[in-house]
């Protein structure tokens, strides 16, 4: 038995993880709107969840990892008019670019990545359902959910109607019956996507796809659906309320899992405020790999604040520990400890703590830390370059230019005495850019109980 402990946001606390079924733990998260790169902000759940997945694979045989995509929106059909493009051109294009990103961050790919696109008749179907069963109404060439049949409505938030239309993206439509009430389907015009249906001609509403596709490849009930903290309210009650009512469920998922938002000088990056900074830009200056670290450097749950210098400090973070597993590969010895802190609400901070104190011990002579680092660096999923390969790409990365490295063997050894002397007087920030001037000299450091070596990259 494990001791996996997730924050459930149905419930409000900390709780033990308990399965399903421990043979095959069942997790989807809410994937891109795709009409632009992705940002900083968007790229913080796909690695969280990505941890998350890598430690549920830890622990059980087997994981089913459901990540979707929606191809189907207002904001993709506005953006597609904009450039002069058909709308499968900008869908393609940006799906394409959500992948290299993906990549670039070091994420696992989904086991399956559903299009909303591809799942109309799913939807259709779910629809279907709700209407037959009096939970949806027909108002306008609308098709609408009436939350007052619903009497678990507003569990997930914790909030009453008023509370949460109060200050929400709800429309506010004289067809409704309650200003709650979500749209299921509704009509398309010539000059905008759409499929046949009982309904005539339209389009699915955003919340209902989720239902469908999760249903399609989970099942009616499973462990884990995740997704940003701005999701809990519309679309994750929305899905609920759905889901149950089309499944006849009483839950639709065991947890609820939802990362903070990354500030940006204090404010919540987004598009809508336009304060949010793409990861394809990033990547011109930064890698993928740089990114990620910074991205685990607060707990998912609390907010976390970006900016190019957090990025600039956890290149080195990295150096330091590429410098610890130099040489080492993969094995399958594990470091329960550092796992540990994963198991307590995916604490990464704790865990990259960890990190440092095993390559701490490693730079002391400790071969056995250092394995231990590189075996849960996969966890991680960092160090996932050879150490030659991260210091010779490591400027590259940066879009930078490189420094002169003539520099003779009597200065390198002066440089190492000056180091060793600011050692021994504690002056370890002057140690660090001692060690940090030489990198940028292509000379790495090693250090040995006793002495310390060098070596060009």
């Amino acid at each position: 038995m494990n001791n996996l402990k997730l924050y459930n946001t149905a419930n409000r606390k900390v709780t033990d993880f308990e399965p399903v079924d421990n043979r095959n733990i069942k997790i989807y998260a809410c994937g891109p709107t795709v009409y632009d790169f992705i940002h900083i902000g968007n790229a913080r759940p796909l690695v969280i969840f990505d941890i998350l997945v890598r430690l549920l694979r830890k622990i059980y045989p087997k994981v089913t990892y459901v990540r979707n995509i929606t191809d189907i929106d207002d904001k993709i059909n506005q953006r597609a008019f904009e450039e002069g493009i058909s709308i499968s051109q900008l869908t393609s294009k940006t799906i394409k670019n959500f992948h290299y990103d993906c990549e670039a961050l070091g994420n696992l790919k989904p086991d399956f990545e559903p299009k909303a696109t591809d799942h109309i008749n799913e939807m259709i179907d779910m629809i279907k359902t709700l209407i037959d069963r009096g939970f949806a109404y027909l108002s306008s060439k609308h098709v609408i959910f009436s939350i007052n049949k619903y009497k678990n409505y507003g569990s997930l938030s914790g909030r009453t109607l008023s509370e949460m239309i109060s200050g929400s993206r709800v429309n506010i439509e004289d067809y409704k019956n309650n200003p709650g009430d979500f749209i299921l389907w509704k009509p398309s015009s010539s000059d905008q996507p759409g499929w046949e249906s009982p309904w005539g001609r339209g389009r699915p509403g955003w919340h209902i796809e989720c239902s469908a596709m999760s249903k399609k490849y989970l099942g009616k009930h499973f462990d884990i659906h995740a997704g940003g903290l701005d999701l809990i309210f519309p679309h994750h009650e929305n899905e609920i309320a759905q889901s149950c009512c089309a499944n006849d469920t009483k839950v639709m998922a065991n947890f609820w899992i939802h990362n903070g938002y990354v500030n940006s000088d204090g404010e919540k990056m987004s598009k809508s405020l336009g304060n949010f900074i793409t990861i394809n830009d990033l990547l011109s200056e930064f890698s993928g790999e740089t990114i990620r670290y910074v991205l685990m450097q607060a707990h998912y749950r609390a907010p976390l604040n970006f900016s190019k210098k957090s990025l600039v400090e956890a290149k080195k973070s990295l150096s330091r520990l590429y410098r610890a597993v130099d040489g080492y590969q993969v094995n399958n010895e594990t470091d329960h400890e550092t796992i540990s802190n994963l198991y307590d609400d995916l604490n990464t901070p704790k865990a990259l703590a960890r990190a440092h104190y095993l390559a701490d011990q490693a730079n002391k002579g400790s071969k056995e830390c250092a394995q231990l680092l590189k075996n849960f660096s996969k966890m991680l999923g960092i160090l996932s370059y050879s150490s030659e390969d991260w210091f010779k790409s490591r400027n590259n990365s940066q879009n930078t230019k490189k420094l002169n490295n003539k520099i003779s063997e009597k200065e390198i050894n002066k440089l190492i005495l000056e180091r060793q002397n600011a050692k021994q007087e504690r002056n370890f920030k002057k140690a660090d850019e001692i060690r940090e001037k030489l990198l940028n000299l292509e000379i790495i450091l090693e250090d040995q109980p006793g002495k310390t070596t060098w070596r060009k990259v």
